[in-house]
């Protein structure tokens, strides 16, 4: 049960004067549910209106505050023309324009001969000043903040209603035990939690917005620290669970592994040495499997699924899309219909009498080995022995999912893959609960992926070289051609892939196909299987193909507006191709108008083709918000650290937590106590029931 002194916290913002239904339906959105999360939305800006007491002291462009005696009132002819207000101060001409006004009021309210302060943005108007609409007109000076708080808004949810809002709300803020060490927070000079809330909602220059300020500092260790022990208690937990335990006796896995083309990279023979370890354990295996795309992941979910199969349990694989379920299984079908080893697929698209035999078949143990999307996670999916989940690209599922399939039946063994680098902190904060596998090797015999960058003025001449380099190549060649958008909108510019379909059509003809995110699944298998069989020479796509799509002869990687993608998205594109023995290319196509960082990430994606590199320059480039909002749905969201620019709080809140649990396993001291309230805190509900049960 939540500590009693936390209730004010996680009442609904709706709660706070001034809110309501209506309002509070918006500041949800932008912030959350609860008066807590109205505390977590920290300022990013602050503005300085100093009291201008001389001429000299005028900085024209910036914001002041001065005082002035009205002259005079300039009604416009014409209400498309601005008002003004004519006077004097600080010895100057001064002159306030407003463009939406009422004459009346204006008049009414500020009388000629009348002294007023006034602030906002202060322009050159021949020898005196002039301010556009005033933010304040005041008797005195007291009545205009000299430092205003800026806050990442919405539409309906401004600056100056956060600021109302938090004036209410940050009262609401209890005082709550210490949780944090006394010599950590001495040496670190960081004030108590309630102040440095405090603090941090009422910065005095752009410093205090530094995420090294005591009090960022502060709140950030905080969250990252609820983070970290909340995975430990979820790992301390299944340390203590009892696995499916397997007894493999290496016929099917030796049999597959002599029937394979190639030979298994040392990083393939590593990571299964320590699936095979955990298969074996009494303990629960809960594992993380990082691969770089064409690592071989695949193969070694395969063959750690058929350790399984060997002593009679089952194995079941998920994926996030049905074209990537599909892909799967072509692959795993082949190499298993040799070895005896009965498969089958179950998405959405299996209805009726085939997915009632898929069901039968599951239950009674005809099915070994069950590949699919979410539809694995539905109640009527029952195994009859699963020993081994796997779930494919992790960070699109979220944990409730990852729970939902091995809670099928007492102690499955999990597997979770992800083709997608995640930078070592991100990672530590996400997948902390698990025991992690990286293949950082590449299989014999592939070539680096050539890339090229050049602008999209070069698309004609590209689009003929393309052509008659796929007619005359001695050997199979095609091309994929990826544009961001389905159907041109007006309000980008970005190339529409239905328009690039029509344009390549009529130079390439009929053996181009299409394939986007608004097409029903069997168009888009149909338009993949032929090209996968050579029927086509160009796919025109969107990002649909991100993943999974494994077409050896697919040399050439055509993105549009490259500038547009993250790091992470181009790499996973561009591993597409270069699947095969024959050298591949990727070809970078970018606007005629590139900021700084566009240019860095496009030089970057030139010089390298390693995918764990470039997570960790995507996450200087982008930040850890971006980088976890747009890639990672499954990391966690954080609302006060910045992983980005505070990776030195990751580590030693990670190390803090490993000693705080390893002096006080159960959290049973005062200080134990406290940090339960941290827990709480940071809705940590999982985590916190794993804590009771254990």
């Amino acid at each position: 049960m939540r500590p009693a002194v936390l209730n004010p916290l996680f009442a609904p913002v709706e709660n706070i004067p001034g809110v309501g239904l209506k309002l509070g339906r918006l500041v949800r959105r932008l912030c959350g549910p609860y008066v807590s999360d109205v505390l977590w939305h920290l300022p990013n800006g602050v503005t300085h209106r100093p009291r201008i007491q001389r001429p000299e002291e005028v900085v024209f462009g910036s914001f002041g505050t001065i005082s002035m005696r009205i002259t005079r009132h300039i009604p416009p002819p014409t209400r498309r023309q601005p008002y003004r207000i004519i006077g004097e101060g600080i010895g100057l001409p001064v002159e306030l324009v407003f463009f939406n006004y009422h004459k009346n009021y204006l008049q009414t309210k500020y009388p000629e001969d009348r002294l007023i302060w006034v602030s906002g943005k202060i322009e050159r108007q021949g020898i005196g000043i002039k301010i556009l609409h005033p933010d304040y007109i005041a008797d005195t000076p007291e009545q205009i903040p000299e430092f205003e708080v800026i806050y990442p808004q919405a539409q309906g949810v401004t600056s100056k209603l956060l600021r109302r809002i938090l004036s209410y709300a940050l009262p609401a803020a209890p005082d709550l035990p210490e949780w944090l060490d006394a010599a950590f927070q001495a040496k670190h000079r960081l004030p108590f939690w309630t102040q440095a809330l405090e603090e941090a909602h009422h910065p005095k220059s752009e410093a205090d917005l530094n995420p090294k300020h005591p009090a960022r500092l502060r709140l950030a260790y905080d969250e990252i620290l609820a983070n970290q022990l909340a995975l430990m208690l979820v790992r301390q937990q299944a340390s203590r669970k009892t696995g499916v335990v397997v007894h493999p006796t290496g016929f099917l896995t030796q049999k597959l592994i002599d029937s394979l083309s190639f030979e298994l990279t040392a990083a393939q023979q590593r990571v299964l040495i320590e699936i095979q370890r955990d298969l074996t354990s009494p303990h629960q295996m809960v594992r993380l499997l990082q691969g770089d795309v064409g690592s071989g992941k695949t193969v070694v979910a395969l063959l750690a699924a058929l350790s399984v199969i060997e002593d009679g349990f089952q194995a079941a694989l998920m994926a996030p899309t049905d074209i990537l379920a599909r892909q799967h299984f072509a692959k795993i079908e082949s190499l298993c219909r040799p070895l005896g080893v009965t498969t089958a697929i179950l998405t959405a698209r299996e209805k009726g009498a085939e997915r009632e035999r898929i069901l039968s078949e599951l239950a009674d143990g005809r099915i070994q080995f069950l590949i699919g999307t979410h539809a694995l996670l539905t109640e009527q999916v029952a195994f009859h022995r699963l020993g081994l989940a796997v779930i494919d690209e992790q960070h699109k599922f979220g944990v409730n999912q990852r729970l939902a399939l091995i809670q099928k039946q007492k102690g499955v063994n999990l597997l979770v893959m992800t083709a997608t680098p995640i930078p070592r902190s991100l990672a530590l904060t996400a997948y902390g609960d698990m025991d992690s596998s990286r293949l950082d090797e590449k299989p014999a015999g592939r070539r680096p992926i050539e890339t090229r960058v050049m602008p999209v003025s070069k698309i004609p001449e590209l689009t003929q070289r393309l052509y008659d380099r796929i007619r005359t190549s001695p050997v199979r060649m095609q091309a994929y051609w990826i544009c961001p958008l389905v159907e041109e909108s007006e309000k980008t510019d970005l190339t529409a892939v239905k328009k690039r379909f029509a344009e390549l059509r009529q130079v390439f003809g009929d053996r181009v196909g299409l394939v986007h995110g608004q097409m029903k699944g069997v168009e888009k298998d149909a338009v993949m299987e032929q090209f996968a069989a050579g029927l086509l020479d160009v796919l025109v796509a969107t990002t649909v193909i991100e993943v999974g799509v494994d077409v050896k002869s697919a040399t050439v990687m055509v993105i549009e507006q490259a500038e547009r993608f993250g790091l992470a998205g181009l790499h996973q594109l561009r591993g597409r191709v270069g699947r095969g023995l024959d050298q591949s290319l990727c070809i970078l196509l970018h606007g005629s108008r590139l900021t700084d960082t566009a240019k860095e990430r496009l030089r970057i994606m030139r010089e390298t083709d390693d995918g764990f590199i470039l997570a960790e320059e995507d996450l200087k480039l982008r930040g850890a918000g971006e980088v976890l909002g747009t890639r990672q749905s499954g990391l966690p969201d954080f609302k006060m650290a910045d992983l980005s620019v505070q990776s030195d709080l990751l580590w030693t809140a990670t190390k803090d937590a490993q000693m705080i649990l390893s002096l006080d396993p159960k959290l049973e001291s005062p200080r134990g106590q406290a940090l339960r309230t941290l827990l709480y805190l940071f809705q940590k509900d999982i985590e916190i029931q794993t804590l009771k049960s254990g």
